[in-house]
């Protein structure tokens, strides 16, 4: 469901791990009663032991003004035992972008702005480099704004409570990645710059605009910009899975996300938001239809125009310490699928799932268990030269730990999954097809990893 450039940001190790929902490419009828199936479906996720599977979180399905789906699935707090319910507040990560991009296009409706203007003229002391980069291309990620949570000092900052300026200001001196307007590639910078802009332009903090604009107008009451030292009622706790069980997922303060990423809902709230939306009551057509309009690669103005099961869908999933989420609107079709996570990475291939039964297409559920493929026993001194960051694009570090005689691998803002060996040099993760290869120079000293699937390697130099 999502392309590759965006896929590669939401799943550990970068594995192509095959998606069991079988995805068709020719439009089917719905299903006469899919709602059995579907809860099969999301019940074999609940279920499953496998990490990438694992799910908590709740659900919402409608189509028209009918609810076929609306549940709570786990715990939203494992200390306390409380359950996920429609009601469960879960922070958004990247689909708070959607409601950026339509705020930036209400003030172009109301003649603030425009998208087609230079960025220079709202930030003056960007640098030369940016001199023709304009705001639908950072709407768009054609800017090529190096994407500030893939910097090597990411993870030593994103705890530290900042500022929209603070924010802009790491990376507004770095490097161009590319031409503004010649390629695609996701960056969080673009929109914190978004945010930023929006702040200045409207003389309100981004909090406030949304709250006056979007939130209030459109009654969506369990919406709002999180903050960690905020009190907030019925908040569901983020955790990552992990062999041993569920672990409470990495501390990041809120302000660090910013219009990137820094928004909670429920489900009820974003189908409130798609209905909205996609029913004229927040932009004019013209407006919208820019917004739901791809530039390059699939993604438009914080939304993806894609397919699923052959059918057209508005979609946009998020991730952020803890949580996962997924957005879809199927505009032929009158249908909304909201997941919401607080375990697992599920929430991609579920929404695939949930809407290829749907639409009449069989699919399979999540396996259980996986079968787990043979390890050797390594000494500890070998395993520490393998200790590292392998870095694969501007946009995807991996990083490497040891844990006792465990090694560990995470990549950027994902899961913490361990690797287990299979020779000296070649590591499986347990959770998915593919393996990774360290790589040694002449001299012996690692220089590199290769990531393995389906035949075809991916290399990450050390750093």
């Amino acid at each position: 469901m999502r392309s590759p450039k965006t896929l590669l940001a939401h799943i550990p190790l970068i594995f192509a791990y095959a998606a069991t929902t079988g995805l068709i490419s020719a439009a089917q009828a719905p299903a006469a009663n899919p709602v059995p199936r579907m809860q099969q479906l999301i019940q074999s996720y609940a279920k499953s032991k496998i990490l990438t599977d694992q799910f908590m979180g709740s659900v919402l399905v409608a189509q028209g003004d009918k609810v076929l789906i609306d549940q709570g699935y786990g715990s939203a707090n494992l200390e306390w035992d409380v359950p996920n319910a429609p009601d469960t507040r879960f922070r958004l990560g990247s689909l708070t972008k959607q409601f950026t991009a339509a705020s930036i296009l209400l003030l172009e409706q109301r003649g603030k702005l425009s998208t087609s203007d230079l960025v220079r003229k709202y930030v003056p002391e960007a640098p030369p480099s940016w001199d023709r980069m304009t705001l639908y291309e950072v709407l768009t990620h054609t800017a090529g704004i190096p994407d500030f949570t893939s910097f090597p000092d990411y993870r030593t900052t994103e705890w530290r409570p900042t500022t929209p300026a603070e924010l802009v200001a790491r990376f507004m001196h770095r490097p161009l990645e590319f031409e503004p307007g010649t390629q695609y590639r996701y960056s969080n910078s673009g929109y914190v710059l978004l945010g930023y802009i929006l702040e200045r332009v409207a003389g309100v903090p981004y909090a406030e605009f949304l709250q006056q604009n979007l939130f209030t107008p459109l009654s969506l009451t369990d919406t709002g910009v999180d903050r960690n030292q905020m009190v907030m009622p019925r908040r569901a706790q983020g955790y990552d899975a992990h062999p041993q069980g569920p672990t409470i997922a990495r501390y990041v303060d809120m302000s660090v996300p910013f219009s990137a990423g820094e928004l909670y809902s429920t489900t009820h709230d974003l189908w409130k938001w798609e209905k909205a939306l996609f029913g004229g009551k927040v932009l004019s057509p013209e407006s919208l239809a820019k917004m739901t309009t791809p530039n390059q690669d699939t993604y438009a103005l914080g939304i993806e125009v894609q397919q699923i099961a052959g059918h057209k869908v508005y979609v946009h999933g998020g991730a952020i310490e803890g949580f996962k989420t997924s957005l879809a609107y199927f505009p032929d079709d009158n249908v909304t699928i909201v997941v919401l996570s607080n375990l697992g990475a599920a929430v991609e291939k579920m929404t695939d799932g949930l809407a290829a039964i749907l639409f009449g297409i069989p699919v399979e559920l999540a396996p259980e268990t996986a079968a787990l493929p043979a390890e050797v026993t390594l000494p500890v001194k070998l395993l520490q030269d393998y200790v590292g960051a392998y870095r694969f694009s501007p946009a995807l570090t991996i990083v490497i730990t040891l844990s006792g005689n465990q090694l560990i691998s995470q990549a950027d803002g994902q899961l913490r999954v361990p690797l287990y060996a299979e020779s000296e040099t070649t590591f499986s993760t347990r959770i998915t097809e593919g393996e990774i290869e360290f790589n040694r120079d002449a001299a012996g000293k690692v220089i590199s990893m290769t990531l393995y699937h389906n035949g075809t390697g991916t290399v990450g130099a050390k750093n």
